[in-house]
């Protein structure tokens, strides 16, 4: 099994990819959530100059927020940098597009977006609709020795319903989602297997991530400590902002509502209905979404939610979750890591060397 880190993207983010790099972590993912991290290509490109192992993929790029020549340029200068190293970490968008009061965008229009730009990737021309209109387009200098087309980029695809999944096993593509628990990350596993063999592909081709968010606990400590409320709270806090979403607008919350935190989401759908402005919720929703516990849902965010929702637990029993997972068959474990946080790297280091 692999080991990887999430970073919420920032200026500085080569730091992190380093350290993590150092700590024998085989890769680096960085958000792509425009309204609330830094640029993730800016970011990658930094830590590209300043690693040499460690693979670096978008976690994941939503196609609406970028058109799919410019993803395939700033994938290909990428290549030039970290030759061989790069991962195309893509979604139908959570938070990058609830962040601006939208809900998922289609199946159909992400797997265009994915043949274009590997289209382009592989110097072909090819025709896709460009503001309203079929066009040719290709790249017309791949001679000129401005960037890398030759080295493969890795597509991996976030999917977490039946007809997403069934998309990665027509693509063949790796395959990424969040996980809460055990039971739920072997069943969705096994539905995985049966999608990718039903496309007519071999399971020992399938490459399967999961991210699981947590705190390491010292023996004794409590789920809800300060220290695991700052690294697993943002992720508990997850559950909260998804369940507005929902009373909000409708759309769908694809996260199990455990039974038991019931009565933290009411409270915070109840005081979501309050949010200003009115017509747009949505923008103190998702504030601090993955990155902090914000103030005033911090009451709603306790030991139960968190341990619901993320892998907080002692090392020795974060051990055996992940050995679990391993033997199961996952190909990679993910933890992200929380801004100001960057100190619990070292804790998941310590987890990793036991698999090696």
């Amino acid at each position: 099994m692999e080991f990887g880190i999430g970073i919420a993207t920032s200026s500085d983010s080569w730091k992190l990819a380093q350290r993590a790099e150092e700590l024998g972590f085989s890769h680096a993912w960085f958000y792509d959530t425009q309204m609330i991290t830094a640029d993730c290509f800016v970011a990658m490109g930094a830590a590209a100059m300043k690693t040499s192992k460690i693979r670096l993929g978008t976690g994941v790029l939503v196609p609406s927020n970028r058109i799919a020549a410019v993803t395939a340029n700033a994938f290909a200068t990428l290549n030039g940098l970290a030759p061989g190293r790069l991962d195309f970490g893509v979604g139908t968008g959570f938070s990058a597009r609830r962040a601006m009061g939208l809900n998922a965008m289609k199946l159909a229009d992400m797997e265009e977006y994915i043949r274009v730009v590997y289209g382009l990737l592989n110097e072909e021309t090819l025709e896709t609709e460009v503001e309203g209109k079929q066009r040719k387009i290709r790249f017309l200098n791949p001679d000129a020795g401005l960037f890398n087309l030759k080295d493969p980029i890795k597509l991996h695809v976030s999917a977490y319903g039946p007809k997403s999944q069934k998309l990665v096993a027509k693509m063949g593509a790796a395959w990424k989602t969040f996980i809460q628990d055990i039971p739920g990350a072997i069943d969705a596993l096994e539905g995985m297997r049966k999608d990718w063999t039903e496309a007519g592909r071999s399971t020992a081709d399938l490459y399967t991530t999961a991210w699981v968010c947590g705190c390491v606990l010292e023996p004794g400590e409590p789920a809800d400590s300060p220290r695991a409320m700052r690294q697993a709270g943002p992720r508990a806090a997850v559950l909260l902002h998804r369940a507005a979403d929902l009373d909000m607008n409708g759309w769908k919350n694809t996260s199990p509502v455990p039974p038991s935190t019931q009565k933290s989401i009411d409270g915070y759908i109840n005081m979501a209905r309050g949010f200003e402005p009115a017509d747009a919720r949505y923008l103190n929703n998702h504030r601090g979404h993955f990155l902090f516990v914000k103030p005033e849902e911090k009451q709603f965010v306790d030991a139960e939610l968190i341990r619901r929702t993320t892998f907080t637990a002692t090392e020795q029993e974060l051990k055996q979750r992940i050995e679990a997972l391993r033997d199961a068959g996952w190909s990679q474990f993910v933890m992200p890591i929380v801004p100001g946080e960057e100190r619990a790297l070292e804790d998941w280091a310590r987890i990793r060397k036991a698999f090696i």
